[in-house]
């Protein structure tokens, strides 16, 4: 678990229930269910709306990666194809198809098997980056899934808003009511905006942030392949790959 997003997330909602503390108000008053119920049932029907089944469900699914990041290891993942150049060197391309059975990453083992099938350097950049390519558009999407609840979120806490007011225009007669309408109100403003800016758009930045790095590990792999498809030097290839971890 990433304890920082944790950690982060844990101050930013103790900061809002800490100071309306301060000022002398009830957490109580923070709770109601039907701004809640507004403003998140508004924002998930309209981010459905806007996009297809399967890009929705993914992006909900990445949407764990703040708290769970995968793990990239870059320098694992340099060791493991300078072994692999020295090994193709000694002993023939055809000896790294026993190293495909333990490759836990898809892009990876589709690489090796590339390399061990006898096709050539440019060949397997081709195939490769096209994999990169269709990954990172489907990764987008899913990160735009919560930058667009972002971006409707306020707005539907401004309607709770408005349907809070209007209840109380209706009760304008009963005392009684005015509290609990104005509450409402205000606090799916509250909702909405603390939502986009406490939870959807900080999401969604840390999505694009691992996006970047996955991006990365892949043109690392592809050059490291290309490099051993080419039978560079392990030295040769070592210091080049160290280049993406630093």
């Amino acid at each position: 678990m990433d304890k920082l997003s944790l950690f982060g997330i844990l101050v930013a909602f103790s900061g809002i229930i800490g100071g309306q503390m301060l000022e002398g108000g009830a957490v109580s008053v923070l709770l109601q269910a039907a701004a809640f119920f507004i403003v998140f049932g508004g924002t998930l029907g309209a981010v459905m709306l806007q996009h297809p089944g399967k890009v929705f469900i993914s992006g909900i699914k990445m949407g764990s990666w703040a708290f769970f990041t995968p793990k990239i290891d870059l320098l694992g993942l340099s060791r493991q194809m300078t072994a692999w150049s020295s090994l193709a060197r000694k002993e023939g391309l055809l000896m790294l198809e026993s190293q495909i059975k333990d490759i836990k990453d898809p892009f990876v083992a589709k690489g090796l098997q590339l390399l061990v099938d006898g096709n050539d350097a440019e060949k397997i950049r081709e195939v490769l980056e096209v994999d990169v390519h269709i990954y990172e558009e489907s990764c987008w999407h899913g990160a735009r899934v919560w930058e667009a609840a972002a971006g409707y979120s306020p707005t539907i806490g401004i309607m709770g808003a408005v349907l809070g007011l209007i209840q109380v225009m209706q009760s304008l007669g009963d005392p009684a009511k005015l509290g609990a309408g104005i509450a409402v109100a205000f606090i799916a403003t509250i909702y909405g905006v603390g939502l986009a800016n406490l939870v959807f758009l900080p999401i969604a930045g840390k999505l694009k942030m691992i996006v970047m790095q996955q991006m990365i590990m892949r043109e690392m792999v592809i050059d490291g392949l290309v490099m051993i498809a080419n039978l560079e030097s392990p030295r040769f290839i070592e210091n080049k790959l160290q280049g993406y971890i630093s």
